[in-house]
């Protein structure tokens, strides 16, 4: 870790959200964290980058489960060392980082990310967080154009979310910036709650928001600006100039991509 710049705390999602995770499966390994790139598993590709930002101070692991952890000398000799914090995971991604974010001081940014995000580099990372501070915003999601991933990588499929001024891939980054910030994550829970009744979820937004983004009728800035007046903090988005950003492992397809990119490109 540097010591110049404002220091986020940064919190790493480390388990399947399946049983028998594809990656992992492919990989020959307990959990697809643990998948090889370049011959580094990608959950330690993301950690030495948020190590080497100038602007991440303490970084927190959360997940794999402790009977994952148990078989992995390697991880618990990086948690043994301090190099990490390490939380048990909770049943879902978002109850995850809500149980987290509870244990650190309101008053701590917070930088959340994923760790199959094994193409991200401390240049991301620092152009996301400082832009995010300057933001004067309480959350922010880091997003890159479709149009630049794809043409960067037309290997890659990346789910596209099409405003009026144009198509954007998230890149699992997201700022908690203020105390405000932590109804961000209980509404992001409540939602995975409810990600089976998407009424429920359409009601939180409004019937012609949703309809106006479905027609394409709304910009990205408008949408923040949307989420904001509904649940009572404000929203904002950084466009990252990175398109690899934009690539994580959902899938053994990605994995591969991914192992592609990093063997041709330095990031």
């Amino acid at each position: 870790m540097n010591t110049s710049g404002p220091h986020f705390t940064a919190i790493v999602l480390a388990a399947d959200r399946e049983a028998l995770n594809e990656v992992a499966r492919a990989a020959g390994v307990r959990c697809k964290s643990l998948a090889p790139v370049d011959g580094v598993p990608m959950v330690f590709r993301v950690l030495e980058a948020l190590r080497s930002s100038r602007c991440v101070g303490e970084r927190i692991l959360c997940g794999p489960p402790g009977t994952v952890m148990a078989q992995e000398p390697a991880l618990r000799d990086y948690v043994a060392a301090g190099e990490v914090r390490w939380f048990e995971n909770q049943a879902t991604p978002s109850s995850s980082a809500y149980h987290v974010l509870q244990q650190l001081p309101e008053d701590t940014p917070v930088l959340l990310t994923t760790s199959d995000h094994a193409l991200l580099s401390p240049r991301v990372v620092d152009y996301f967080c400082l832009q995010a501070l300057s933001s004067g915003c309480d959350v922010v999601a880091a997003v890159a154009r479709h149009e630049e991933v794809t043409t960067a990588y037309p290997e890659t499929r990346r789910t596209a979310y099409r405003f009026k001024d144009g198509a954007y891939c998230s890149c699992n980054l997201f700022a908690f910036l203020t105390p405000r910030a932590r109804a961000a994550a209980l509404f992001w829970r409540q939602v995975e709650n409810q990600r089976k009744s998407p009424l429920r979820v359409i009601r939180v937004f409004g019937w012609i928001a949703v309809m106006r983004y479905l027609s394409g009728g709304i910009t990205l800035a408008g949408a923040m600006d949307r989420v904001s007046h509904r649940l009572g903090f404000k929203a904002g988005a950084v466009i990252l100039p990175f398109p690899e950003a934009a690539i994580d492992v959902d899938t053994a397809g990605d994995w591969n991509t991914v192992r592609r990119i990093a063997g041709e490109k330095d990031v």
